[in-house]
């Protein structure tokens, strides 16, 4: 028999924020996987619910505020429900996270070379000086100059996009099974944006790491994704490959998020006489 590729499977999950008097439903019903070496990009309006699945597959939504119910499986091992101390083995190392704001992703007292390297001791073997030149050719991999000087740095001292290619590589420094990418190239100009989209082409070809891509910029999900899932209050209305989706979209949502897309205008080729 076959061993399934799967490395993310989601089945029936659900949602819910607590009230005084009820629970309020947020995400409803979600259904998808991603295979290992896959790109499955989350796509949908502010406040559809993209980011709050995020959380949810990551375990880390308060639990005291919300509800999550469902399944969640990591090459067919169950997230939803594991302790704390369990779920930080697995964050981390066999699940990368690159978060939607970069400022407050670091904490501002210690350096960068000391959460970098800490990240790495926690779930690897490495010496301090091979955890350190881990980080540097991370670093280097998304192209922050001079990796060895940012090490020393507070985070108070590194813009917003070079904060956001930081997490990106701590994140994939351990070339973790899956990539959960929260809108991973909004703080970056488009030179950085094709660095950091080649870099998590290279993850999951080099190392067949399954990526969850979520962007507004339906130019980066066509680009890069294998697969679309497309969000609108709490659900998923559409799942199609990519070319099926882009090409002959069937929800009429999805219908509308193409057509918002910005278009270049055509301008018409004129013959120039110089007189």
């Amino acid at each position: 028999m076959e061993k399934s590729r799967s490395v993310l499977q989601v089945n029936n999950l659900n949602v819910k924020v607590k009230s005084e008097r009820e629970e309020l439903p947020l995400v409803h019903d979600l259904n998808f996987e991603i295979e290992a070496g896959k790109i499955l990009g989350l796509v949908g309006e502010s406040g559809s619910g993209k980011s709050i699945t995020c959380m949810s597959l990551l375990q880390l939504l308060d639990k005291k505020l919300m509800s999550v119910e469902g399944s969640v499986q990591l090459h067919g091992r169950e997230l939803n429900g594991l302790k704390p101390k369990e779920m930080r083995t697995i964050r981390g190392k066999e699940v990368g996270f690159i978060m939607q704001n970069p400022m407050n992703a670091f904490t501002p007292v210690y350096t960068i070379g000391q959460q970098f390297i800490e990240t790495i001791r926690t779930h690897s073997n490495l010496s301090k000086r091979e955890a350190f030149d881990l980080a540097v050719s991370s670093m280097e991999s998304v192209n922050l100059q001079q990796p060895s000087k940012l090490m020393g740095m507070y985070p108070f001292q590194l813009s917003g996009g070079m904060l956001q290619r930081v997490m990106i590589a701590i994140s994939m420094c351990l070339r973790p099974s899956l990539v959960i990418a929260d809108e991973p190239t909004t703080a970056l100009d488009v030179t950085n944006q094709l660095q950091v989209l080649n870099e998590l082409d290279r993850l999951r070809t080099e190392c067949g790491t399954a990526i969850l891509l979520i962007s507004h910029d339906l130019g980066v999900i066509s680009e890069l994704a294998d697969d679309v899932a497309v969000m609108r209050e709490g659900r998923i209305v559409e799942n199609a490959d990519v070319f099926q989706l882009f090409d002959r979209p069937k929800h009429e949502y999805t219908k509308q998020l193409l057509r918002a897309r910005p278009l270049l205008p055509v301008i018409e080729h004129r013959e120039v006489v110089i007189v």
